[in-house]
């Protein structure tokens, strides 16, 4: 009782508590975005052996926990000394200390971000359940976008589980009615779903894929329905400026196919952190 009255009375205290747990957690998401889709992947391959009716082959386990963090390169075990969140990357100088090869930018920069919008949150929101609740939501967000840069896949294990745990935590009015929460993930699914089919009936393309429609339903379902216009608008203003700025920078070519899903994550943290803001201030405009 003594610590959470010391989090309540001191508000930085518990900025700089979920700034540290974000650090960790961030070396955590690194290890899902990397295992997760490479499982996902072990199990198609199991079932199409099953449906062929081949023999499975006996594997070594391969999850979330099991093994241990390796060097993709080499093979090296990672010491503890070696996993400690943004320092032993500088301490390192970005390489692997058995076979000196380059480790990804990517793993501190999961974790400075998934620490500073903790950190933010916890400022946002103070000291609550409410608090508690947004870091799991963008600590599985920070996750989701990066699986999709990296492999254009938002894999179920994360959206569905999202959905239903947005609906739990608004039952007792927290980011928003129960009722809004539910049409919130129905008007999520299916507004994307509509754009997908109708682009598809037009051009005989798929636009999207069906987990961007489970993902905007697991915003709709944090968020409400009300805050669902704000996500597409900022989701695909954000996915325009990245978009023209990759074609012009980089020669991108148009048709190559492009993740939607950090748009969309883009758009639920403006939504999250300035939505109600947003919305007052262009109700006020009429």
């Amino acid at each position: 009782m003594q610590i959470i009255s010391i989090l309540q009375d001191f508000p930085y205290v518990f900025i700089t508590l979920a700034t540290i747990i974000g650090l960790i957690v961030g070396s955590f998401l690194n290890v899902v975005i990397y295992r997760l889709p490479e499982m996902m992947k072990r199990s198609w391959l199991r079932q199409c052996a099953e449906l062929r009716g081949e023999p499975l082959e006996s594997v070594p386990s391969f999850n979330l926990l099991i093994p241990r963090s390796t060097c993709i390169h080499c093979g090296h075990k990672i010491t503890a000394f070696e996993n400690i969140p943004i320092i032993s990357y500088i301490v390192l100088r970005g390489h692997c200390s058995q076979c000196h090869a380059n480790i990804s930018l990517r793993y501190p920069a999961v974790e400075a971000t998934t620490a500073l919008l903790s950190g933010f949150v916890a400022w946002h929101f103070g000291f609550s359940i409410i608090a508690v609740a947004a870091l799991f939501f963008v600590w599985a967000l920070i996750a989701l976008a990066v699986i999709d840069i990296n492999t254009q896949l938002l894999p179920d294990d994360i959206t569905l589980p999202l959905l239903w745990l947005g609906l739990i935590v608004n039952m007792d009015n927290g980011f928003t009615t129960i009722l809004s929460a539910v049409m919130g993930a129905i008007l999520g699914y299916l507004s994307l779903w509509s754009i997908y089919w109708s682009f598809k009936i037009i051009t005989g393309k798929e636009g999207m894929g069906y987990g961007d429609f489970k993902l905007l339903s697991a915003i709709g379902a944090w968020l409400g329905w009300n805050m669902l216009p704000l996500v597409i608008l900022f989701s695909s203003l954000a996915g325009a400026i990245i978009g023209i700025g990759l074609i012009i920078a980089t020669k991108f070519r148009k048709n190559l196919p492009m993740p939607f899903g950090p748009y969309l994550v883009v758009g639920a943290l403006i939504a999250l952190f300035w939505g109600e803001y947003l919305n007052l201030a262009y109700l006020g405009l009429f």
